[in-house]
């Protein structure tokens, strides 16, 4: 794998002081950064078990609780609203021995096949688009191994024992996930996509931010904000949420493998041909919590919107629809935690988007990309992202690029 020349300027974190609490470093040099988030940083900041500091990065902006964009590192203590409930969301990319002369000029066909060999889409009312109907026997087998640690979870917590595990297990989702074929430099072919651990993650972290709300609830009114409750190490869920999430990032993890089977598989009976598709591959998360050390200590650190960048570790930070997307090579940053941004990080919220942008502005700014163009899916514009250029700049003493991905087709859930 060759080294692609890194034309990105070196730059260092702003420092962002909290009262009563510990420094925010930000890697945000030429990206807008609003007000919400800061104040969200500092909130964060103030909470008495944080380590060192909070790193944050280039696609910051206003979440649940915390700050997406933010790596939150603490000793003793865990924050499920920090993890969220998209939990394990990710990336996963395959580089592929086709190259761009291999696809067909029209591309319809191959996002047609796509679409109907993933599940994906949003639940309406009791009509889950997103589930399979006759669970697969590919998907079957993945769920078989995580079957016994779901149960051992459920016994303790039967509200998750409903939930969409088995069914969305190899399934998309909706909003910003997506899957994408796309043209490195050289003109091969990747494909790419982005999702986390569905129904059932979203359930787990659901249920533990209740818990910690409910088990904090004397305390609430000294948090800066009510989705900061956490447990303590030791106390009677720490152990258990633990446990789930971990679990929840393995579902994710296997959800993603499972995906992009079914893209090869369907993009080979379109081409009519076989072809290599594990020349480079990459499969990261980039919204979870898990045990690390750093400066000579062994912390939780969670990843909210942010991706683990040890020295030489692969990572994919994608852009918006319609932008360029990066296959990145850690750089091992220890102020950063190791880390950088999950994606280019939205300017504004998917309200905003539908209400400032129409379908032929979204037709203008997908032109060069076979996918939907339609009102659904406004809300996911180019325009409601920061610019990728500027927040690859931001972080390049965190990561150096190694292929820039231009994405040809793209099937949105």
């Amino acid at each position: 794998m060759g080294k692609a020349a890194n034309p990105m300027k070196h730059s260092s974190p702003q420092i962002l002081q909290a009262a009563n609490g510990k420094p925010i470093k930000l890697w945000t040099q030429g990206v807008p950064v609003e007000a919400q988030a800061r104040q969200q940083l500092l909130e964060t900041a103030q909470l008495p078990f944080i380590f060192k500091h909070l790193a944050v990065m280039p696609d910051v902006h206003l979440g649940k609780g915390s700050t997406i964009g933010s790596v939150i590192p603490t000793v003793g203590a865990i924050i499920p609203a920090a993890v969220g409930v998209d939990i394990g969301c990710g990336m996963i990319a395959v580089r592929t021995s086709l190259q761009a002369g291999d696809l067909p000029d029209n591309l319809h066909g191959l996002r047609s096949a796509i679409e109907q060999a993933v599940p994906h889409g949003k639940t309406f009312g009791r009509h889950d688009q997103g589930a399979w109907e006759r669970v697969p026997v590919a998907a079957d087998q993945a769920w078989k191994a995580l079957a016994g640690r779901f149960k051992a979870i459920s016994d303790k917590y039967p509200r998750l024992e409903k939930t969409n595990n088995r069914v969305h297990l190899g399934t998309l989702g909706g909003g910003n996930h997506f899957i994408e074929v796309c043209l490195d430099e050289h003109d091969q072919v990747w494909f790419m996509l982005h999702s986390g651990s569905r129904g059932v993650g979203n359930a787990i972290g659901t249920l533990f931010i209740e818990l910690a709300q409910a088990d904090m609830r004397q305390h609430l009114a000294n948090l800066p904000n009510k989705d900061l409750a956490y447990f303590e190490e030791g106390s009677r869920h720490f152990a258990d949420y633990l446990e789930a999430v971990g679990w929840a990032q393995d579902f994710a993890r296997q959800n993603r493998a499972l995906m992009m089977q079914a893209v090869i598989a369907a993009a080979q009976r379109v081409l009519g041909k076989s072809f290599a598709a594990s020349l480079e591959a990459v499969n990261c998360h980039h919204n979870y919590v898990q045990r690390e050390q750093h400066f000579g200590r062994e912390v939780l650190v969670t990843r909210k919107g942010a991706l683990s960048a040890r020295q030489d570790q692969l990572g994919i930070i994608p852009g918006s629809m319609g932008a360029k997307s990066f296959i990145v090579r850690g750089l091992g940053n220890p102020q950063a935690f190791c880390s950088c941004s999950h994606g280019a990080g939205r300017i504004m919220s998917r309200t905003q988007a539908k209400k400032q942008f129409t379908v032929a502005d979204q037709v203008r700014a997908t032109a060069h990309v076979e996918c939907r163009k339609d009102k659904a899916v406004i809300d996911e514009i180019p325009m409601a992202y920061k610019d990728i250029d500027a927040v690859m700049a931001a972080q390049s003493e965190l990561v150096e690029v190694l292929h820039t991905l231009r994405q040809v087709v793209c099937v949105k859930g």
